[in-house]
């Protein structure tokens, strides 16, 4: 028996792994061999690919497509419209599905609305990238992104706060809503534990 919610428009493919207490909205599409955590959120018109793992509490907003060689870790947000690629240089006269390069989505992220993801890259732990920012290189953890291709404007909080710290160096902050503390240290941003 079942124990995640599909409208009745959304279609689950035989053989899909999804977790208990995940909603698949409005004509979402879920290949046969994806694999998908518990609590998620599959928005209006979300395709899931075969080659893909989804995990806890992940949220996918409207119009989103998780192609092949995707893999998204616990909490990860992906804004409305924000879209992934998993062929660098794709050709339609050309086959490039051996070519497919890994995309990995750490903890916690958040990929704003519009944003693009360029395939084979890493986004760190708890990273924000801006609305219609395009990555084109792997980002740090804590990193908040923005621009076409992004550029690092500053670190976040797990909650989602801009931390006072500079891009480089050596530093500490507090997030202003938690009162969790950050140390900046040699330009990697960590929170203490």
């Amino acid at each position: 028996m079942k124990k995640y919610f599909a409208h009745e428009t959304a279609i689950i493919d035989d053989g899909a792994q999804i977790g208990d207490d995940t909603r698949v909205w409005h004509w979402a599409h879920v290949s046969a061999k994806a694999k998908i955590g518990q609590k998620c959120s599959l928005g209006q018109n979300v395709y899931v690919g075969n080659n893909v793992i989804i995990g806890n509490n992940v949220k996918i907003q409207n119009n989103v497509s998780v192609y092949d060689n995707v893999f998204l870790e616990d909490d990860v947000f992906c804004g409305p419209s924000m879209v992934f690629t998993n062929v660098y240089n794709p050709r339609s006269a050309i086959e490039r599905k051996h070519e497919y390069r890994d995309t990995y989505i750490k903890k916690g992220a958040t990929l704003g609305a519009n944003s693009t993801i360029v395939c084979g890259i890493s986004v760190g732990r708890y990273a924000l990238i801006g609305a219609g920012a395009v990555i084109n290189k792997d980002v740090p953890d804590y990193a908040l992104m923005v621009g076409v291709p992004a550029k690092q404007i500053g670190w976040i909080s797990e909650y989602g706060e801009r931390l006072d710290l500079p891009l480089t160096g050596n530093a500490d902050a507090v997030c202003p809503n938690t009162g969790d503390k950050y140390i900046l240290r040699d330009g990697v941003c960590s929170r203490c534990e």
